[in-house]
């Protein structure tokens, strides 16, 4: 089912680039937004610019989430639509420390395990709810050079299927935006990767939210800004080894061994 005008939605990591856009993208519509990120100051002023209410803090630990549901619905009422689409992108290689592997963890998977926990209760005993998930392509392929991005986000889109398989005869709607490169600050800081993720197209946040939106209107899970991941993603599933040896390739490109 489509969202509804003066429906409600929380938006997380939206002081700027896909979730402002997301959040830009759904107040347009009608729907009443909250938006949160840890960047106070920023964020405050996303709200302000595109007409939606604040709840700076983290999003990912147990208190964190807590705290932000609990503040969502003292201003909305009920929430209806759940964005998570924080994120983070930290630790390169096999000898990443420890700390980057569960900084994602909390952030990219543990995060909407326990906004989920939360909301889903009140979403199955209304039978109606949406949550999405913004996992990113390498949740369906992966992150050359980022074992914790890959991994973390393949646990993303998991957990997305999971709840979906679980709850949508509950009426709860799960998705997954799963874009290749956007142009974020994420992109800037991915150095001589900015290309490759960037072969099919470099998209802006507001393309990304604009496939989001029309996403809603099917209710379909994976939500694909660039197309091309579609056939890539199928590529990995039947042609299995043909794939890792083309991602190898890349990879060997990328150390300039080829």
């Amino acid at each position: 089912m489509p969202i509804a005008p003066d429906s409600t939605a929380v938006v997380t990591g939206a002081a700027g680039g896909i979730g402002r856009a997301l959040a830009a993208r759904l107040v347009t519509e009608g729907v009443r937004v909250v938006v949160n990120d840890i960047d106070e100051v920023r964020l405050a002023e996303t709200a302000t610019e595109i007409g939606a209410h604040p709840v700076a803090g983290d999003a990912a630990s147990v208190e964190g989430v807590e705290r932000l549901v609990g503040a969502a619905k003292d201003h909305l009422g009920q929430i209806d639509t759940w964005y998570g689409n924080a994120g983070i992108d930290r630790g390169v290689g096999l000898d990443c420390p420890e700390e980057d592997w569960q900084a994602s963890h909390e952030v990219n998977v543990m995060a909407h395990v326990r906004a989920a926990r939360l909301l889903v209760p009140d979403w199955v005993e209304r039978k109606s709810g949406r949550y999405v998930v913004t996992a990113s392509a390498a949740g369906l392929l992966m992150m050359i050079g980022a074992p914790t991005y890959t991994v973390t986000k393949h646990a993303a889109v998991a957990f997305a299927e999971w709840l979906s398989a679980t709850y949508r005869h509950h009426g709860v709607v799960v998705q997954a935006i799963c874009p290749q490169g956007v142009q974020t600050g994420m992109l800037e800081r991915s150095g001589q990767m900015a290309d490759l993720l960037g072969r099919d197209g470099t998209l802006t946040p507001e393309q990304v939210a604009e496939a989001a939106w029309e996403a809603t209107k099917d209710d379909r899970f994976l939500v694909l800004p660039h197309p091309e991941v579609g056939d890539y993603y199928a590529a990995r599933a039947t042609q299995t080894d043909k794939w890792l040896g083309g991602m190898n390739r890349l990879w060997q490109h990328v150390e300039g061994q080829v």
